[in-house]
């Protein structure tokens, strides 16, 4: 297939990419590369440096002759977003619309959305949430995300568009990017190699699922199969604590340092974790990677970063 990847050359976009390029697939990723790197481009990819709001994306579309897209392009940061709502929707909703519309347009087959578990469905009533759970996001960004859902649902119900939206719990994994909010597992292991004390926000009580990104990159592949439609969990179903993460990643990193604690943050879920028990079910899929061994490749990865 030929496809596209929008933020390809990001922290879960790169690893997308890969995957497809290993399976055989030709990739075309767009990036307005304001988080992207291009250093974790990989160089069998075609590469054009564009926001998904630019009109000049049709052009790439139809040039590369694009039949499956798969969005990863977005605004990521919670606090951001309550800071600025309306660029988040700009980003969210505005550039996910105008893509779903160029799709339609050039009759493009298919369409993935990186979408997310724990801000979609806010607060949880039971635990693990499945797909039919509330929706009931506490930020800007949770709400956009949401907004988008619905308007893949509308564009695969109105014009027959395959749509598949993947609801990610906590991904973390190499080319995470350390700086801001998005990422703990990439903040402490920044820290960590930096021989700095990690800072838990709050109690570190919280919970959270977090999930390899390699096995996301799996889920995207499966995702590309015409009868993969639908919206579906993509998780470990397991609830870690903030506080458990960090212990676990000091005992991989050998350091003898102790653990801070700051406030909490405004918005934050005190407990998160989701069923992919209906994607396995479809699909077979399910994660691999233990949060030991994810967390040995992330720690091992940011070494490498500083040699």
């Amino acid at each position: 297939m030929n496809i596209l990847v929008t933020g390809g050359a990001g922290f879960i976009g790169s690893h997308i990419v890969n995957t497809y390029i290993e399976a055989g697939h030709c990739v075309t990723v767009i990036d307005n590369l304001s988080s992207g790197r291009l250093q974790f481009l990989n160089p069998k990819a075609k590469f054009y440096e564009i926001d998904i709001l630019d009109p000049k994306i049709t052009e790439v579309l139809k040039s590369e002759k694009i039949n499956a897209i798969n969005h990863h392009a977005a605004q990521i940061s919670v606090s951001e977003s309550l800071i600025n709502p309306l660029f988040d929707a700009n980003s969210n909703i505005i550039g996910t619309l105008q893509l779903l519309q160029c799709a339609v347009s050039l009759k493009i087959e298919k369409f993935i959305f990186a979408s997310t578990g724990g801000a979609i469905y806010g607060e949880q009533i039971y635990f693990p949430a499945n797909e039919d759970h509330p929706c009931q996001p506490l930020s800007p960004y949770g709400i956009s995300k949401l907004s988008a859902e619905n308007y893949l649902k509308f564009y695969n119900e109105q014009f027959g568009l395959s749509t598949t939206i993947l609801r990610y719990s906590n991904v973390f994994g190499p080319n995470q990017n350390p700086q801001g909010e998005a990422g703990v597992v990439a903040i402490f292991c920044d820290r960590l190699i930096k021989d700095q004390k990690p800072v838990i926000c709050g109690d570190g009580e919280q919970t959270r699922d977090f999930i390899s990104v390699r096995d996301i990159a799996q889920a995207n592949l499966i995702a590309l199969d015409h009868s993969c439609t639908g919206t579906f969990n993509v998780a470990t179903g397991n609830e870690t604590s903030v506080k458990s993460l960090a212990e676990c990643l000091l005992r991989v990193s050998g350091k003898k340092i102790s653990v801070d604690h700051g406030s909490a943050r405004h918005g934050d879920q005190s407990r998160s974790v989701i069923d992919y028990k209906k994607f396995h079910d479809g699909f077979g899929w399910q994660p691999k990677v233990s949060l030991e061994q994810g967390l040995v490749e992330t720690y091992s990865f940011f070494q490498n970063q500083t040699t």
